[in-house]
Formats: C-alpha cells, structure tokens, sequence
C-alpha cells in the first residue's frame, strides 16, 4: 500500500492510496481534481473510488469534477451527510476493497458533521493499517464541534478512532499540527513528548514537509482531545469526566489566539 499526499488550497491535504499490486487507486478528499488526477498518472495509478470524509467544500467539492475527469469513478460518502457527487452512501461498518491487498472499513466519527466518515485501511499484514480522518481527528487537535456534541466527539475520537490499533497511521484534512502543539502545551506545560514533538513539527514547517501521518498511539501522548480520560487533564481544566474535560478544552482551544 502507497500513500500518497497531494497538497490543496491554503492547507488542505487530499489523498491517493495506491493498492501496489495492481495500481488501482483511491483519492481522499479530492478538492482540486486536476492536481490529483496529475499526480496519479505521475506515479501510474488507476483511480477506481473516491472516499469523502464529510460534506463541507474544501472537502467535497471536487467530486463532481472528478466524475467528469475519470468517468465511472464511484464517490463514496457518508448516508446522512449530504455529500456532493456522492455515488454510493456509506454507513457504519461498511466494508470495501481496492485491488488485490487494500480493505477499507468505514466509521462513522460524527460532531464536526452528523454524517462524518473516516476510513480505515489495511494492506498486507507487515504493513502498519492507516486512518483517514478528515476533520474529526487532527495531528494534536480535533475538528469544531460545528453538528455535534462532546458527547460524540468523546466517542468518535477517543472510542472509535482511539480503539484503533497504537501503530495505525493517521492521516488527516489540513496541516494544523504546529498550531495545535503549541495549544497542546498550554494544557499540559510539562509534557515533554509534546514539547519535542512541536519541536519537529516546527523543522518540517521550515523545510516545507507535511507533519503527517502521525499514530493512534502518538496522539495518545500528545493529543490534549484524545487524553481526557486521565484524571490529571480533567483536573488540569477544573472537570469531573472525560466529556466535561473535552468539552472544556474544546472551548478553550475556541478562545485560544496563539
């Protein structure tokens, strides 16, 4: 399994994986058709799916282009989200494949949208499985609760995506990994993983390199959303459970100018 990242607009990440068997392949998030039809025929490719995280533009609003560009394409997307050019709607636990190797399970990881879908996926078994999140799940961050509640949020990240295996690459929407390194140490100042990892993060910025993937394990030690089911970060923001502390430091990170 290859993957692929295709920068677009001001700090967006679209994807291709690559089932190397056979070179089908499937974009993620396709906002700017043009550039990822570019880089699949760059690396010899077959685009064969496109997999919609959620509805919102700089998202979604490349699939009805991508019908046009590579026709008989299937876009997939979530039941519930209103995806644009969305051919085949997904619910939770649906099961697809690319080529001979790739398995593609879909989890529905609401709040930033009703209908939001990240998708696992899995190659041969000596390659570690990766996750596409889109907006649910940041590097050291989570998305807005724009549809949803902490409610979710706590079930989406720290439940469903967090039950993932620790190695599982993550691969997310947007590069906001430095922003949200430098918010991750206002709530836990002595972390000395975050310290260092906001350290890298600031080399990879400077050398003009993505900070993704990251690892369901890695955000377990940096990821102030996905660690407030320690009793140290609830009573670091005054908060008795894990939903209350999320949904406090989401509001923080709301008021946060760094």
């Amino acid at each position: 399994m290859k993957i692929v990242h295709v920068p677009c607009l001001e700090d967006n990440y679209a994807y291709i994986i690559v089932d190397e068997s056979t070179g089908e392949a499937a974009a993620v998030d396709p906002v700017e058709p043009d550039k990822i039809v570019q880089a699949a025929a760059e690396i010899g490719a077959y685009l064969k799916l496109v997999l919609t995280t959620h509805h919102h533009w700089d998202h979604a609003g490349g699939n009805e282009k991508m019908r046009v560009l590579v026709p008989g394409i299937k876009v997939y997307g979530g039941s519930i989200d209103n995806v644009k050019g969305c051919t085949d709607k997904l619910e939770n636990g649906d099961k697809l494949s690319l080529g001979t190797d790739i398995n593609i399970l879909c989890l529905h990881t609401p709040c930033h949208t009703r209908g939001h879908i990240s998708y696992y996926v899995a190659g041969k078994a000596e390659e570690d499985p990766a996750v596409f999140t889109g907006d649910t799940l940041f590097i050291a961050g989570c998305g807005k609760f724009f549809e949803g509640t902490a409610e979710q949020m706590y079930q989406s990240l720290c439940v469903t995506l967090g039950s993932l295996p620790k190695p599982t690459r993550v691969y997310c929407g947007h590069e906001y990994t430095k922003k949200n390194l430098q918010f991750a140490l206002t709530v836990e100042p002595e972390n000395e993983k975050i310290s260092q990892k906001l350290l890298w993060a600031q080399h990879q910025h400077h050398a003009g390199l993505p900070t993704i993937p990251s690892s369901i394990g890695e955000e377990f030690e940096t990821n102030p959303f996905m660690r407030v089911d320690l009793p140290e970060i609830q009573a670091k923001v005054g908060c008795g459970s894990p939903v209350e502390a999320l949904r406090e430091i989401r509001k923080l990170k709301d008021n946060w100018r760094g």
